[in-house]
């Protein structure tokens, strides 16, 4: 059995043999103005991954990328029957782009220009099919098109830092600390950030990027007091699929995320001495070798560090290289805790009021001058973060204009996170689990729900293991 299309013809006799293969979770949009290529297209397909869109009109192509993310398109080259110069199918492709810099397009015609493949690629495209295709051929071609797709996503999700607290500038010894970040941003030097948790050491990293030559390049951050050990070594140098038994595709690591751009590594004191050696290595060659591979990447990145950990005192020990630790170092920018700037907490309480009133949708509120001294009166072991936890508290809890000192409640610190932050993080997870089972998986409808961006979704998933 068959399906004449053009004067070609689309098999369907040996369909069967995919039927009872694992679809992949992929959405695949054909597009096609012959409608018997829609439909061999979307008998094939549907056995192999979990959602194929198709449409004989091109014009709808936006229409449907604003309603749904589509993994992978498969676009004719040519939409009029005697026209075969595939510059149709060139336009589209570049409108695709154009919405969507990571779509991944795979182009297919009856007409195997050579020319017109070469700029089709050279324009964007992933991959060039010709019809009538060959279903094994064309089965495959869109497994990597998806596996592709799924790279670029994580690239893109490491790449683009969620839109975080700013960096409140009020007492003498904060912009103190300015200063010599204005000075450094300029340079390449690497710069080891110390400070007590919750102190903003993510904060100045992210100025001293945001004023650096390579602020149009991404900033990534690795939180390696959050990554299981026996995944450091993929989490930084990433993996070549079968690298090892769980390693079913290829997964690119923050090294190359990070090309061109800088690398935040936070909680470095917490890297094991095996990958201290290999981040020596890295930053002295400036090339890195994922998992499984025997050929190294030329990388290129700026390395900014944060510990809260006495790192001379680990060296001393034997827990961490003393030449990694002057390779990390060359400027050191200590952050004071905030019980030695109290003078910062108006402006910083002030800041933290006006993002709840937009975060929550309220009236802009403020704290009374009592509010204020039951404020000054604490030692804020958790720092800043602390600070923000209790106004939000504070906000959420209680009604009126102003917030007095009976709105503001303290309990004991402990060696780690507090209670609270403890409670917001399984608070956050069970959100995020619900947003996505209740949009059936669809991560832009989940992003839309939780008022956050795909990109800031997808680092939840992977912070939830989700």
């Amino acid at each position: 059995m068959g399906v004449r299309f053009r004067n070609k013809v689309i098999d369907f006799g040996h369909f069967a043999g995919y039927s009872g293969r694992m679809q992949r979770p992929a959405t695949i949009l054909v597009i096609d103005d012959d409608e018997d290529v829609l439909t061999a297209a979307r008998l094939l397909l549907r056995q192999h991954f979990t959602r194929v869109q198709v449409s004989a009109r091109p014009e709808q192509i936006e229409t449907i990328m604003a309603a749904e993310q589509v993994d992978v398109f498969l676009l004719d080259m040519n939409f009029a029957i005697g026209r075969n110069s595939g510059l149709e199918g060139l336009k589209w492709l570049e409108r695709i782009l154009g919405t969507d810099p990571d779509a991944v397009v795979v182009l297919m015609t009856a007409f195997g220009d050579l020319n017109t493949a070469v700029a089709a690629m050279r324009q964007g495209a992933a991959d060039f099919v010709l019809k009538p295709w060959q279903n094994d051929k064309l089965v495959a071609t869109l497994n990597v098109a998806a596996s592709l797709r799924q790279t670029r996503a994580r690239l893109t999700a490491l790449a683009t830092p969620e839109p975080g607290p700013e960096l409140v500038v009020g007492s003498g010894k904060m912009h103190e600390v300015m200063k010599i970040v204005s000075r450094v941003a300029t340079t390449d030097v690497n710069v080891l950030i110390r400070g007590e948790n919750g102190t903003g050491k993510e904060l100045v990293a992210r100025e001293l990027h945001r004023q650096s030559a390579r602020a149009a390049k991404p900033l990534v951050a690795v939180d390696l007091g959050s990554v299981a050990q026996s995944l450091f070594e993929s989490e930084l140098f990433g993996h070549l699929k079968g690298a090892y038994t769980d390693a079913v595709q290829a997964r690119a690591g923050r090294f190359q995320a990070a090309h061109e751009g800088s690398l935040f590594l936070d909680e470095i004191g917490n890297l094991p001495p095996a990958l201290q050696t290999k981040l020596l290595r890295v930053l002295e060659t400036r090339e890195f070798t994922p998992l499984g591979g025997d050929t190294p990447l030329a990388v290129d990145f700026r390395l900014i560090s944060a510990t809260n950990q006495p790192l001379e005192q680990m060296v001393a020990d034997g827990r961490f290289r003393e030449d990694l630790l002057y390779r990390i170092n060359t400027i050191e920018i200590t952050l004071p805790p905030l019980r030695e700037r109290l003078d910062d907490i108006p402006a910083l309480a002030a800041h933290f009021m006006a993002q709840l009133a937009r975060k929550y949708r309220q009236p802009a509120r403020t704290i009374s001058k009592d509010g204020y001294r039951r404020l000054a009166g604490h030692h804020w072991p958790g720092n800043v973060r602390e600070l923000s936890h209790a106004i939000e508290r504070a906000f959420i809890l209680h009604d009126g204009a102003s917030l007095g000192p009976e709105c503001f409640e303290f309990r004991q610190a402990t060696t780690s996170n507090d209670e609270y932050s403890l409670k917001l993080h399984d608070q956050e997870r069970r959100l995020v689990a619900r947003a996505l089972t209740e949009a059936n998986g669809n991560i832009s409808h989940a992003a839309s729900a939780l008022g956050i961006t795909r990109a800031a979704l997808y680092r939840r998933m992977e912070k939830f293991g989700l």
